[in-house]
């Protein structure tokens, strides 16, 4: 729990960085954030090298495992259609548009955008960001009370850069390939689903 929490410190520090424009407009140009998840990325990519019994840890995995990503889809749709109920001024092809993002704010926001308008992209940017937000700070409490895959599921489409670093801390480094697959297939399905839920 510390150390979501001191992740989600850095978090609002670089929020409240980027609100107040603290640093310089030339240094904010630069896509930092791309070059620090490579970074992640790499270190994270080491440390997995370096124990081979991280891949051999992987092939003893249940295949039933290769059906994550569809089940993650799935609960995400029944979790979005009991939320519905609640919403009385969006119809549930709206509400399933904005959960089908899985996570990947700036592709789904952009896309429910330019279907359905400014709102609706607000809406999904907001609720995919807190999809985000909520990985990485519970990610040590999801798998200390419903398992080390509950992090992979919860995280969506963000497990294979942002989310990946906590959830090898948390779930262990056996399920990083786990979690880079989840985030490959799910990253892959949210413009085709977006797109398709916009549009009926």
């Amino acid at each position: 729990m510390k150390g979501s929490l001191i992740i989600l410190s850095f978090f609002a520090t670089g929020l409240l960085v980027g609100i107040f424009r603290w640093l310089p407009p030339h240094f904010l140009n630069q896509n930092i954030s791309f070059y620090v998840l490579c970074g992640l990325m790499f270190s994270v990519g080491i440390s997995i090298g370096n124990d081979p019994s991280s891949i051999r840890q992987f092939r003893n995995i249940n295949p039933r495992i290769l059906f994550l990503p569809l089940m993650t889809i799935v609960g995400t749709w029944l979790g979005v259609l009991a939320v519905s109920f609640f919403i009385k001024n969006r119809s549930i092809a709206d509400c399933l548009a904005v959960g089908s993002g899985f996570g990947y704010y700036s592709l789904s926001s952009i896309l429910i955008t330019q279907y359905k308008g400014i709102e609706l992209g607000t809406l999904a940017l907001l609720s995919n960001i807190m999809r985000e937000i909520l990985t990485l700070v519970f990610a040590p409490l999801m798998v200390k009370y419903f398992g080390k895959l509950a992090p992979i599921s919860a995280g969506g489409a963000t497990t294979m850069d942002t989310t990946f670093p906590i959830i090898v801390r948390s779930s262990g480094k056996n399920y990083a390939i786990v979690s880079i697959y989840q985030g490959i297939i799910v990253d892959f399905t949210v413009p085709f689903l977006v797109t398709l839920f916009c549009s009926l």
